[in-house]
Order: C-alpha cells, then sequence, then structure tokens
C-alpha cells in the first residue's frame, strides 16, 4: 500500500512585540510669563542702583565767592581752608585778567609751596634751608615769598600773595606757551622746575570745580 503523505501542520511563528519608544529626557519647557516679568523687574532694580552710581561721577560746580557750599568731602582731597585760600587765588586771578590757564597756575603753585595753607613759616623752619648768599630764608604765607616780594602783612594775607604772584606772572612774555611749572618756576625761581607739574590735575578739578556761576 502506498502511504498517503500526510501533511504537517504549520507551525505558527510567535508575533513580534513591536519595540516601544523610549520617551525623550528632553521636555519642552514651556513659556512662563512669571520668569520674563521677574527679569525685568531685576533689570530695573539694577538700572536704579547704577544711575546714581553713574551720577556721582558728574563734575560739581559751585561759586568761588560762596566757601559755604564748598563740600566738606573736599575736591581732589583738598578741603576746608584749603579750598577757601584756592578760591581767594582764582578771585584774584580773575580781577587781575587772567583766565582759566592762569588760575590753574597760581592754585598750583600754592599747593606746591604750601599745600594751600596760610603758613607763617617756610624752608628754613622746617628743613634749615639757605639762600645762595649763605642767609636763612625768609619765605612765608601760601606762596612762600621771600622779604624782597612784600611786607609781611602782604605776603600773609592770601589775596595779597596772590597778587604778588600774578604781577610777576604777568611779566613773563609768553607763559601761556610754556610748560605750567616751567612758567611758575620762571616766578617762584626754585629749585626744581620740574616741582609744580605733579599738582596740575588736582589744580585744574579745584578751578574748574569753582568756576560755577554765583547768585547775584
Amino acid at each position: 500500500m502506498t502511504k498517503v503523505p500526510t501533511k504537517k501542520a504549520p507551525t505558527k511563528k510567535a508575533p513580534t512585540k513591536k519595540a516601544r519608544k523610549k520617551p525623550s529626557s528632553r521636555r519642552r519647557r514651556s513659556w512662563r510669563p512669571g520668569l520674563v516679568v521677574g527679569a525685568a523687574l531685576t533689570l530695573s532694580a539694577l538700572l536704579i542702583v547704577l544711575i546714581p552710581v553713574a551720577t556721582a561721577h558728574d563734575p560739581v560746580v559751585l561759586c568761588a565767592e560762596d566757601p559755604a557750599s564748598f563740600p566738606e568731602s573736599g575736591i581732589a582731597g583738598w578741603n576746608g581752608e584749603q579750598l577757601e585760600n584756592a578760591a581767594v587765588i582764582i578771585r584774584t586771578a580773575s580781577g587781575h585778567g587772567f583766565p582759566r590757564d592762569g588760575q590753574i597756575l597760581g592754585v598750583m603753585t600754592a599747593m606746591g609751596e604750601s599745600s594751600l595753607r596760610n603758613i607763617d613759616y617756610g624752608d628754613w623752619e622746617t628743613s634749615g634751608v639757605t639762600n645762595p648768599d649763605g642767609q636763612r630764608t625768609s619765605s612765608i604765607g601760601l606762596f612762600q615769598q621771600q622779604e624782597w616780594w612784600g611786607s609781611v602783612e602782604t605776603r600773609m594775607d592770601p589775596a595779597g600773595a596772590a597778587s604778588l604772584f600774578y604781577t610777576r606772572l604777568a611779566r613773563l612774555p609768553d607763559w601761556q606757551s610754556m610748560e605750567p611749572t616751567l612758567a611758575i618756576h620762571r616766578v617762584q625761581i626754585n629749585t626744581d622746575p620740574q616741582h609744580y607739574a605733579r599738582f596740575q590735575t588736582d589744580a585744574t578739578a579745584i578751578v574748574d570745580a569753582l568756576s560755577g556761576p554765583c547768585q547775584a
């Protein structure tokens, strides 16, 4: 007998599972109005703090004839009696017809000679300095002027001493074209021609600060 071949039952394949997509670790950040408002408030607060800081550096402009208005904190490190003496120099210079450059020279000179203090002693008392002929120096006052400049009363009067200085400066031809410290040296006849250069920046700041309008 021929055997009838039996059909094998078809084998079923196990259904394959679809791989699930892993959720992305990056999440969309939703727009939050609160963050924008907070940033704006922070910026506003920062501007409120910074604006006074910026304006604090604005130059001070004062009237040289009103010492009561001078700031207690001073100008460029100079205050009190020093600013009052600088104001006298500025007013005296203006009265002699000297503009801003001449006023700066006068203040520079008094800074270098007496630190803008009207002292009744000089180089002899502090350092034993003598004149070329060996005699003791007689310098006094804001400008440390010796006896041949004028009387003790005039040299010890800030306005009088400043007037003596500007009278001699007026006789110096082309002083405006000279280096300030050299022009002063020609008037004061001091030992170091560069002695006054270090005071130019401070003197300029004071003259500019005390050149404001004065109330009538």
